[in-house]
């Protein structure tokens, strides 16, 4: 992957995760529907297939949100003693939306660190049998 650095200008892992951009390029589209993966990148022709997130973006946003909902639900419970029918109708709700938005977001930023990092690519290089 030397030769990326030499043709590409570096992409913001960050920056790409959250807009969903290439992390060679910067340009293409990292997502064909909502969370799938293209084959490659339209724009620059990289090969998708070193993707493997697993359920690490699913897991740490449900952590991150689950906290910031279960925080203001009690904040409002102790605060102001809703009823419970409005508990359901304003963090079901919430919590859904965040979860969705920040899904595709923490997937995206995890494939483009795993781009910049190698991380899947240095796995395979290592002999057998060596963790």
């Amino acid at each position: 992957m030397s030769e990326d650095k030499a043709l590409y200008p570096q992409v913001d892992p960050v920056t790409a995760g959250i807009k969903a951009r290439c992390p060679r390029c910067g340009q293409g589209k990292m997502f064909d529907g909502f969370l799938a993966s293209p084959k490659q990148c339209a724009n620059c022709g990289l090969d998708y297939s070193f993707i493997d997130t697993g359920e690490g973006p699913a897991v740490l946003v449900m952590l991150l949100i689950g906290f910031i909902v279960v925080g203001l639900a009690l904040w409002m419970e102790v605060t102001l003693d809703p009823p419970l029918w409005l508990h359901f109708i304003l963090w079901i709700p919430l919590a859904l939306v965040l979860c969705l938005a920040a899904l595709r977001w923490m997937k995206g930023i995890l494939i483009a660190l795993q781009y910049k990092h190698k991380a899947v690519e240095g796995q395979l290089d290592r002999p057998a049998g060596h963790h």
